[in-house]
């Protein structure tokens, strides 16, 4: 009787455990991938450290407008009205 309550004790625990782990693995990922991009989120957690588009010099217009395509001029395309 006592083994069976033990094992099951152990499963509990390690459920939770192996679930607690799933959960910090995906905030970890998350806030690398995205939430630490925003300041307001950093703040709130106390991140001292800033990503890299802060610490890398602002591009200038001319060179950001040299890089980017060329926009093209849309135009309404009117279609025929049907006869009903």
């Amino acid at each position: 009787m006592w083994q069976s309550l033990g094992l099951t004790l152990l499963v509990i625990v390690a459920t939770l455990i192996c679930a607690l782990l799933f959960m910090l693995f995906g905030w970890y990922v998350v806030w690398q991938l995205f939430l630490s991009k925003f300041k307001f989120l950093r703040e709130l957690v106390g991140d001292a450290g800033t990503p890299q588009a802060e610490t890398q010099p602002a591009e200038t217009k001319s060179s950001a407008m040299t890089r980017s395509r060329p926009r093209t001029i849309r135009q309404r395309v009117a279609f025929p009205e049907s006869t009903s």
